[in-house]
């Protein structure tokens, strides 16, 4: 087991502080796929809970597909893809999110909605993309109202 890492401040794009918390886990320097995207749901949580929405569900699945997020913002559902990467090589975070996806995001709150009866008055997709790069603090950028 390595040493412990430092626990970096986290930042969104606009230089802002983030939450406590949202550092670095502290048992090891890497982790798996799967626990990055975990990591990263965790931070978009925390993110989404700091700006005053409250999450309602994590990780829904349907015969469709799964939505990571979905929270209540006021009297709109907001669906949220989260997207964590370790580097940009391939585009930020937020990039990956093609027309589809956001298509089959639409669908996937279809299906919620249908589930789970709130009386939304509106209903909004919404992007975060968290990096995590090998070394340095973490960077989140928030879309809001992505349309495919």
């Amino acid at each position: 087991m390595g040493s412990p890492s430092r626990q970096p401040a986290a930042t969104d794009t606009s230089g802002a502080s983030a939450p406590s918390g949202q550092g670095r886990p502290t048992t090891r320097l890497s982790l798996t796929k799967a626990e990055l995207g975990r990591w990263g749901e965790d931070v978009a949580a925390r993110h989404l809970r700091s700006g005053g929405m409250q999450v309602v569900e994590r990780n829904w699945r349907c015969r469709d597909g799964e939505i990571d997020l979905i929270a209540v913002d006021g009297d709109c559902v907001v669906v949220v893809e989260v997207k964590t990467r370790t580097t940009e090589f391939f585009g930020s975070p937020v990039d990956a999110v093609t027309p589809v996806k956001a298509r089959r995001l639409r669908v996937l709150a279809s299906r919620w909605l249908a589930d789970h009866p709130i009386g939304a008055g509106a209903v909004r997709i919404d992007v975060i993309g968290v990096l995590r790069p090998p070394s340095g603090p973490m960077s989140l950028r928030h879309v809001r109202d992505v349309t495919p």
